[in-house]
């Protein structure tokens, strides 16, 4: 189900809106990156590199269109 969020996003923001505008942010081992959308489409060879399971989180203009849920820890 996040897929298909994330996979539309990306349609949207690519073919049918600026996709400057948007930021990623992905897992890279311990920390969390940033990219812009465009940056992040070349650097993970349209998921080839990155796959779209270590997205956390997607915005545009500091608005956040998807965000994946922290598992809660006892």
């Amino acid at each position: 189900m996040k897929k298909g969020i994330v996979e539309e996003i990306f349609s949207k923001a690519r073919f049918a809106d600026n996709p400057n505008e948007y930021k990623v942010f992905y897992r890279d081992f311990e920390k969390i990156v940033e990219k812009t959308l465009p940056e992040f489409i070349k650097e993970s060879n349209d998921f080839q590199v990155i796959p779209i399971s270590r997205i956390e989180r997607i915005e545009k203009n500091n608005i956040i269109l998807f965000e994946r849920k922290k598992l809660e820890e006892d």
